[in-house]
């Protein structure tokens, strides 16, 4: 059993599929895509980035247009979830389709458009204090609840969300008189969060809210772990912000979120919760740096640039160790994040290594260790071929010791790949959320220290 605070994870319970290992084993019937080798690192890469996009395009929720939670290639969803709306992977699509439109990869009249459609259904979708819930119905914008108590607000999922609001903001803000309609659109939305009122009275910040069992979920948000973002946003709002008091007395909990250990030999300063002593899932280095920047960014806590780089090296180093024996693992066949497992669902790390590999953990990581992602990328592609890649880019997760290949997708798994791949290739979404004066002021209040160019 996980510890507590795995298990509520801003996507452990979610995408905990109630299949077991036998059903699992059967999945794969979707007809083979066949791989092309020879490709440039820069073929490739574009490729990837590319097929994975069209998840957020063509695979996207069509009454919405926003992200699916799942999308399973063999068309069986043991939940009926199919087209579940999922927030946290809508905050990535959003990012993604930014990419997809500064790419070409679709047109800009397309992408402005759908764009739209998804900012439209948002503001329509049901809203406590602000925040979105975890889960949303695609076709009506009502509340799925993610949970018995869990039917409410989700502040750390409306913060992914918020992220990419602002990249939207920045991308159409100086366009035409359309796309300045859009931008005000995207900014109304995300100041709409009351972050203020998510305290509970309290310096620091709570996960969940509903208006049904109001804070009976309990969980105040303390690093270190995926939410930093929140505190960042929550800082950065004009309308509902938060003291600094919150981040420092909450989030880092008053300096106990510093240690000083190393990991497989790299030098870690954050201490992950539920990971005492060592790192957490891959996903840590990616959700809250989808916009912002990690390089140059400090405060008295860390240099976060070093401690992602330091904690992918941990988790490669790990793998190819691989003190469990699991086939396939080695330097370009690693990365442990949150993802389907063997059993359900896992977040996978160096405390839960389950012999599953999830292809978003290196490549999305690609910033921190290019040449490092680009060998596990190009593993994949040509060697693993159509047993790992399918119709949206690299399936979620596989496990060659359990001779396991579903061909099965996760929303939030799939938009860390396009965002991080081309903020690699072009900073585009770090140059668009960084340049926002809010996230700005709100970085300078907490204490951070960022280029400014």
């Amino acid at each position: 059993m996980r510890t507590t605070f795995f298990t509520c994870l801003l996507i452990t319970i979610a995408c905990t599929a109630t299949i077991s290992y036998a059903q699992q084993k059967t999945m794969g019937t979707a007809p083979a895509m066949k791989t092309k080798k020879k490709l440039s690192d820069q073929q490739l890469l574009d490729l990837v980035q590319k097929q994975t996009f069209r998840y957020f395009w063509e695979g996207a929720e069509p009454v919405s247009g926003a992200a699916r939670e799942r999308f399973h290639a063999d068309n069986i969803y043991p939940e009926n979830d199919k087209n579940t709306v999922a927030t946290g992977a809508t905050g990535f699509g959003l990012m993604a389709i930014l990419s997809g439109i500064d790419r070409g990869y679709v047109t800009k009249k397309e992408g402005f458009n759908r764009l739209n459609k998804i900012l439209d259904f948002l503001a329509k979708a049901d809203r406590f204090h602000g925040a979105w819930s975890h889960w949303i119905v695609g076709e009506t914008g009502k509340v799925k609840p993610f949970g018995q108590k869990d039917n409410g607000g989700d502040l750390v999922e409306s913060s992914f969300v918020a992220q990419a609001l602002v990249c939207i903001k920045e991308y159409y803000k100086n366009g035409s008189l359309a796309e300045k309609q859009l931008a005000k659109k995207a900014d109304g939305l995300w100041k709409g969060i009351d972050f203020n009122w998510y305290r509970n009275g309290q310096n620091v910040l709570y996960w969940h809210w509903s208006p049904e069992y109001q804070w009976e979920m309990n969980f105040p948000v303390k690093g270190y772990n995926e939410c930093l973002i929140m505190y960042v946003m929550g800082a950065a709002s004009p309308t509902h912000s938060i003291p600094a008091a919150a981040y420092h007395e909450g989030w880092a909990r008053n300096g106990a979120i510093k240690t000083d250990i190393k990991v497989e030999g790299h030098p870690i300063h954050l201490d992950y919760q539920g990971a005492k002593g060592s790192v957490g899932p891959l996903f840590w280095a990616h959700y809250s740096y989808l916009g912002l920047n990690p390089k140059g960014l400090k405060d008295k806590y860390a240099d976060y640039w070093e401690n992602n780089v330091n904690q992918t090296l941990a988790i490669r180093d790990y793998c190819i160790a691989n003190p469990k024996g699991f086939k396939g693992y080695g330097a370009n066949n690693w990365g442990l994040t949150a993802s389907y497992s063997v059993n359900g669902y896992a977040a996978h790390s160096i405390q839960e290594d389950l012999g599953v590999i999830s292809p978003t953990a290196a490549i999305s990581s690609i910033p921190y260790t290019p040449k490092e992602s680009m060998q596990l990328i190009r593993h994949l592609y040509e060697n693993l071929g159509d047993r790992v890649w399918g119709k949206y880019g690299f399936y979620d997760a596989f496990s060659e010791t359990a001779n396991w290949y579903p061909k099965r997708y996760l929303g939030i798994d799939q938009g860390p790949i396009v965002v991080m791949i081309e903020n690699y290739r072009s900073a585009l979404l770090w140059k668009l959320f960084m340049q926002n004066k809010d996230v700005q002021n709100g970085l300078k209040k907490l204490g951070f220290q960022y280029p400014e160019k």
